[in-house]
């Protein structure tokens, strides 16, 4: 069973001097013993070299004294050349990966910035092969596409599946792996394909590391030798910063080829136009007017009273869903407009999502000069509806960001939150209510739950943008902070909200409410406590299965007082069913729930043990065992008013703490 590389091999001695330490001093007698080894260190001998003074000296009968003083002149003297080593190894390491880099920076072909990777690989390693592969995220495997020094076809045309072998692993957890015997290794799935490439290349140590750009893995670069080797921690850090150069290599050659293409789709369609000079001026005088709309800040509905005159008829925008759908998907395929009756339809897309189309309505016929005209408006009309929708994404991020820094930070410098927020248009000066918002439409899977809650969050961000308030993302709904005008309440500023929301996103939205807060900059934790007593509303409410509705502590009477504060909570339901909780918790038995059933059926034994499937006389004992802990008038019209209470914010806040005495 091959040893776990996770650590380094020991190395044996001698051992190299750890740097900054220093080397012991040479006995008592010892003058004059170093000068060999000096000579040998200064004509950098090889290590075997450092015995011959010792072994003449005993050769020539010298007192042990000065054999035992050579001895020891040469243990140093070795750590002094192992220390040497290392500085040199770790100076032409650090000089390959500067060479790397410089070299890396000058390649602007993939096939060569790989085949220098590899061969660089190969080379700051001083192994048999090097090799690395790619990820395919259309097949979800890696795949072989540079190898040096490999001499078995089938092992240069291997593909991996995640997970499968060193190299699948590798580009699965994004983490390095290493291995002495490969076929002796059972960490790895070995499959037969691979084994097969693996033997008819007839490697035995393998080391792998991930290329990644951010968070994702590109693919793996490998250094293997066809016999046993032990690869020290050193190297493996160095072929892993080696592959982060190699990544962004990849990156910046991946890149410039798609420049390439562009540049060249470019060249194209200038040609294109200069075959047509009609055309060019043409488009040009419209250019120039769809330009100026776009610098006034028009809109899509500009854009098309402009290509209106241009064209002499009538151009409509209309949404995807109004335009007939057939014509609508031809025009986005083929990326011109198409007639439709004695319309022309023009698709406005980005990419494969459509976002509408441009309709001239009333012209059977359409020269070649006036159809690229509409279409070129279709183009400006989305370029105009994207840049809108990241102007309203990133307005979005940074009123959530504020929100965010509201809710979480302590030391905050009051008057760069007031101008972040004066740039969204909010006044932090202003009286605001915090609202915190749950859909309650139950999803079917877990795809669905991520999307309906994108959803909400973006209608929450556009209703805090019309509101000159806040939104943000938070504890699996949506957190918002919207202002609360003159005359209106926290209550109807909540049932409000859901509404608008609901309608939004076409599910139930539960929205609970804090009381209005007229100085959000006051204390540190103003915002934030504000929040809690939101989110204390909002599962209040769908506690009471009223899931869907807005509302705040005002509406819940002494339990939304209760809800409101930082009341005692804990400490009333402890004083009022503490001890009964602590039964429960100490004795597993169901006081508790007997008693939640026991009110729930108006205080009647016999529906009571029909809630619980149980026997009416367990029901009495369950009872007398109450009575016992809460005292004998615990089912007086107060007491058992108290208790009920205490029962609801037991169910609700779950803070009831054991008492102390059993």
């Amino acid at each position: 069973m091959p040893r776990d590389h996770t650590q380094p091999a020991e190395r044996s001695a001698p051992a190299a001097a750890a740097p900054g330490r220093a080397l012991p001093e040479a006995g008592p007698g010892s003058g004059g013993a170093e000068a060999p080894f000096l000579e040998l260190l200064a004509r950098g001998a090889p290590a075997e070299a450092y015995e011959q003074p010792v072994l003449l000296a005993r050769a020539g009968g010298m007192p042990a004294d000065r054999i035992a003083a050579l001895e020891q002149a040469k243990l140093l003297a070795l750590r002094v050349r192992s220390e040497l080593e290392g500085r040199r190894r770790r100076e032409a390491e650090l000089s390959a990966l500067f060479e790397t880099a410089h070299d890396l920076a000058g390649l602007r072909d993939l096939d060569a910035v790989l085949q220098a990777i590899v061969q660089r690989a190969r080379s700051l390693l001083g192994t048999d092969v090097a090799y690395l592969s790619l990820n395919d995220p259309v097949r979800g495997d890696t795949y072989m596409r540079v190898t040096e020094g490999s001499v078995a076809a089938r092992f240069q045309q291997l593909r991996l599946g995640m997970g499968e072998g060193l190299g699948g692993l590798v580009a699965q957890t994004a983490r390095p792996y290493v291995t002495d015997d490969y076929f002796r290794d059972d960490r790895f799935q070995h499959t037969h394909t691979i084994d097969t490439g693996v033997r008819d290349e007839g490697l035995v140590a393998i080391l792998g590391v991930p290329l990644t750009l951010g968070h994702h893995v590109i693919g793996v670069l490998f250094a293997a030798d066809r016999r046993a080797r032990v690869f020290e921690r050193e190297q493996i850090a160095l072929l892993g910063s080696f592959a982060a150069l190699a990544a962004a290599a990849i990156d910046t050659a991946n890149l410039l080829a798609e420049t390439r293409s562009a540049l060249a789709g470019l060249e194209r369609a200038n040609e294109i136009i200069q075959d047509r000079s009609a055309v060019i001026e043409r488009a040009s005088d419209v250019h120039d007017r769809l330009a100026e709309l776009v610098l006034r800040g028009g809109g899509v509905h500009d854009v098309a009273a402009a290509v209106s005159e241009v064209l002499d008829g009538t151009v409509r925008f209309t949404e995807a869903t109004a335009a007939p759908a057939r014509a609508l998907e031809s025009s986005r395929a083929e990326g011109h407009a198409v007639r439709h009756g004695d319309d022309w339809i023009a698709a406005v897309a980005a990419g494969d999502e459509l976002l509408g189309a441009l309709v001239l309505r009333g012209h059977p016929c359409l020269d070649p000069v006036d159809q690229r005209t509409l279409e070129r408006a279709a183009m400006v009309t989305s370029l105009l509806l994207l840049a809108r929708r990241s102007a309203a994404e990133a307005e979005q991020r940074v009123r959530g960001e504020l929100l965010d820094d509201l809710l979480d930070a302590r030391d905050r410098d009051l008057r760069l939150l007031r101008e972040r927020a004066a740039r969204v248009h909010a006044d932090l000066d202003a009286t605001h209510a915090v609202l915190a918002a749950r859909l309650d439409g139950g999803a079917a899977d877990a795809d669905q739950e991520a999307d309906a809650r994108r959803r909400l969050w973006a209608a929450a961000s556009h209703l805090a943008a019309t509101r000159q308030g806040l939104a943000a993302a938070r504890d699996g709904g949506t957190v918002l902070l919207l202002p609360v005008t003159p005359g209106d309440t926290a209550t109807e500023l909540a049932r409000r909200t859901a509404r608008q929301l609901g309608t939004a996103v076409h599910e139930p939205v539960t929205v609970g409410a804090s009381a209005p807060v007229e100085r959000l900059t006051a204390a540190p934790d103003t915002v934030a406590a504000a929040y809690a007593e939101a989110r204390r509303c909002l599962d209040t409410l769908r506690l009471l299965g009223r899931a869907g509705e807005g509302s705040a502590a005002e509406d819940f009477g002494f339990l939304g007082l209760l809800l409101a504060g930082e009341r005692d909570i804990a400490g009333f339901v402890d004083r009022t069913i503490g001890q009964v909780v602590a039964y429960d918790e100490r004795r597993g038995t169901e006081l508790l729930r007997t008693l939640d059933a026991y009110f729930a059926r108006g205080m009647s034994p016999a529906r009571t043990k029909d809630e619980l499937h149980v026997h009416v006389n367990t029901v009495a004992q369950r009872l007398e065992r109450v009575g016992r802990l809460l005292g004998d008038d615990w089912q007086s019209p107060a007491r058992a008013l108290e208790i009920q209470l205490a029962l609801r914010l037991h169910r609700l806040s779950g803070t009831t703490r054991p008492p102390a005495q059993t």
